[in-house]
């Protein structure tokens, strides 16, 4: 390992690649494009929350959404690749998010 200065994006390259996450332009890229990858409709439902070791996580609204993104997993993993121009993402995990004021845990009712 040389001890010469280097460019403070090569630095941060390295940094990203040791811990799995793709290089910073992909991620840019497909946070900014994201309605390309997933399409309008979807798009207004599903927010890309991260792309780690090749798994690009997906919150959703709604289940129904959740399916929709699963069934449709190889063509979005097939648009993002094109987008950001290399192997950035093999597959999809998504989330649905809690719908705003749900309780969390078993609904226990006094008796």
């Amino acid at each position: 390992m040389s001890d010469d200065p280097q460019p403070l994006s090569d630095a941060l390259d390295a940094v990203r690649a040791e811990f799995g996450f793709p290089a910073g332009d992909a991620l840019a890229t497909l946070d900014a494009r994201w309605s390309d990858v997933v399409g309008e409709d979807v798009a207004a439902h599903a927010d890309l929350l991260a792309v780690r070791d090749g798994v690009a996580t997906i919150a959703v609204d709604s289940p129904p959404w959740a399916t929709q993104l699963r069934y449709l997993e190889p063509v979005l993993v097939e648009r993002a690749n094109a987008l950001a121009g290399r192997e950035t993402v093999r597959a999809i995990v998504v989330h649905v998010r809690p719908e705003p004021g749900a309780k969390r845990g078993r609904n226990r009712t006094n008796s």
